[in-house]
């Protein structure tokens, strides 16, 4: 699909336009460094975007390679003058980069790419800007932070690339399950994704609140969540209400989670529509349990180790397969009551795998929509039993009872709602 064939509106292949276009968003990524008082500002910026688009409209290749490196030779010689100038602080080549993609959005205007012209530029106005809040996020990262980061870039953009694209089947004899590797591997990815994310969240501002502690602690660890929720009442009883409404909240982040897999990966072949209103039902009950039966200024500290472990993600990976494979034989062999059986089971150890397992095989078309739904609600289910089941650990009985019983309560409203659903 060509972008700019999409903008045909605007006259932006007139090249009077391309090259105003240019000089404009040269001038915008030069406000920031004109703003710092830089060496190359505004007016640099915006002539320098102005020669890449030239020198491209003229349209010899050789002119737009020169262009190029006299712009490389110029930030080098305003990066050394820098360092002279301010006694030896350092070689800064931040401004001297920026002059170069300057020229890169010039060119990419003058091409007619335009929306990655805009983009480029917005993108890195906006490194530019943010270069405090950037170097204290940075600076602020522990070693075992720094290396899940680095885990997870290479397991989202090196390994998903090298995936093979398309369906294959899998099975013995009569019995195949068709899997996408690329789109198996995705939902792992964006699984381990939620749970950084909810990490940080969780780390900046989890003391602040039982709502953020349990809601997106559950995001991150369900099974964290409960294990301190036990230690807390233990140290302190009279912790108990707001302690259950961070397993409830818990359970909320869980069916939040399942939801927007059941939703998101389900476009191509039909959204399922089935799973909103029961899964609704369990995010909107915990909620509002929780919000009566705590109070919510209680703080609760959480404490999760790791923002993101490539054990965990390659062993959910591998859970994550095997649910795919076993559960389209099991539906094969035993039909769908098989499936059942199996997201069931494989709830109790993760929702998230029984949910994604079943979108699988939906986007296969090895399960019906209504099928995939019960076995999404299955999984939940069996989530939200292993909660309340862990509870039964803490000395405290009156704790592990309130879990038990507004466990029962979800999982009864949820019941009742897809029973209605279905007359």
């Amino acid at each position: 699909m060509n972008i700019p064939g999409q903008l045909s509106s605007l006259p932006l292949d007139t090249e009077v336009v391309q090259v105003l276009l240019a000089a404009a968003l040269g001038l915008f990524l030069g406000l920031e460094r004109e703003w710092s008082h830089k060496s190359a500002g505004i007016r640099t910026f915006s002539l320098v975007a102005l020669l890449g688009a030239v020198f491209t409209v003229v349209g010899a290749e050789a002119l737009v390679v020169v262009g190029g490196l006299l712009v490389i030779v110029q930030g080098v010689l305003v990066a050394v003058d820098r360092m002279r100038d301010e006694d030896k602080e350092g070689l800064s080549l931040t401004t001297s980069v920026s002059m170069l993609v300057a020229y890169g959005v010039g060119v990419l205007v003058a091409t007619e790419f335009v929306l990655e012209a805009v983009t480029v530029t917005v993108t890195s106005s906006l490194l530019l800007v943010l270069k405090r809040e950037l170097h204290s996020f940075a600076w602020g990262l522990s070693r075992a932070e720094l290396r899940s980061a680095a885990e997870f870039a290479i397991l989202a953009f090196v390994v998903y690339p090298l995936l093979p694209a398309g369906e294959f089947e899998l099975g013995v004899r009569e019995l195949t399950v068709t899997v996408e590797p690329r789109v198996i591997w995705l939902l792992v990815v964006t699984v381990a994704g939620i749970g950084i994310v909810n990490y940080a969240i969780v780390q900046n501002y989890g003391g602040r609140g039982i709502a953020v502690t349990g809601f997106f602690g559950g995001l991150a660890s369900s099974t964290a969540v409960v294990g301190t929720m036990i230690d807390h009442v233990r140290q302190h009883p009279e912790a108990r209400s707001y302690a259950v409404a961070a397993i409830l909240l818990a359970d909320a982040a869980m069916a939040v989670r399942n939801l927007a897999i059941a939703v998101a990966f389900t476009f191509e072949s039909g959204v399922l529509v089935g799973a909103v209103v029961p899964l609704g039902a369990v995010i909107l009950g915990s909620v509002v349990i929780a919000a009566l039966t705590a109070d919510w200024d209680e703080t609760v500290p959480m404490d999760l180790d790791s923002p993101f472990s490539l054990r965990y993600v390659l062993g959910f990976g591998g859970l994550f397969l095997l649910v795919v494979v076993a559960g389209g034989l099991a539906a094969g062999q035993f039909g769908t009551v098989g499936f059942y059986v199996t997201a069931a089971l494989t709830g109790l150890v993760s929702s998230a795998g029984a949910t994604t397992s079943a979108v699988i095989l939906y986007r296969g078309g090895g399960l019906s929509a209504e099928a995939t739904v019960v076995a999404i609600l299955l999984a939940t289910a069996a989530s939200i039993v292993v909660k309340a089941g862990l509870t039964v650990a803490s000395p405290d009985r009156t704790f592990a009872r309130r879990v038990a019983v507004y466990s029962t309560v979800l999982l009864v409203a949820a019941g009742a709602v897809t029973a209605a659903g279905t007359v």
